[in-house]
């Protein structure tokens, strides 16, 4: 394994984007050809999740593996052996709360929330659309029962 320079990881950081990823990218493209519209990056909401449907009031977050600790008992402990362990393992652990925070605020304002992983999109991003076509069926029912 490469060990990198402060300087190569801050430059390594600096690129890592927030919005429009690649992944995000492949959803969206994904979504938009079935025909669905949405908002990206909604601020309005809590967290501001990567794509909504306002329409179903469905929140969807496209989320990196390292960055929101996926398969965290396996991450954690090869994190601790690494540099500035403390530094990642304290990072990583706040993002994983506070998409847990983010989630339950947006169950209590009525919204559904789904997230996917980095690799599932890439891998599989009709899968996905797929889950969320079933969320949106579920909204509707869940509407048609009300009335």
């Amino acid at each position: 394994m490469d060990v990198l320079t402060k300087e190569q990881r801050r430059k390594n950081m600096q690129h890592i984007r927030q919005k429009d990823t690649k992944i995000e990218l492949v959803l969206r493209k994904a979504l938009w050809e079935k025909g669905y519209h949405y908002r990206k990056n909604y601020n309005e909401l809590p967290g501001k999740p990567d794509i909504v449907l306002t329409k179903y009031r469905l929140a969807i977050f496209c989320d990196g593996e390292f960055f929101h600790g996926k398969d965290w008992e396996i991450l954690k402990p090869r994190l601790q052996k690494s540099n500035n362990s403390e530094f990642w393992i304290s990072k990583i652990s706040r993002n994983k709360e506070r998409d847990d925070e983010i989630n339950k605020k947006l169950l209590f304002m009525g919204w559904t929330v789904i997230r996917f992983w980095g690799d599932e999109i890439k891998k599989n991003a009709d899968e996905c659309v797929k889950v969320i076509e079933e969320a949106i069926f579920d909204i509707i029912m869940e509407r048609e029962k009300q009335y």
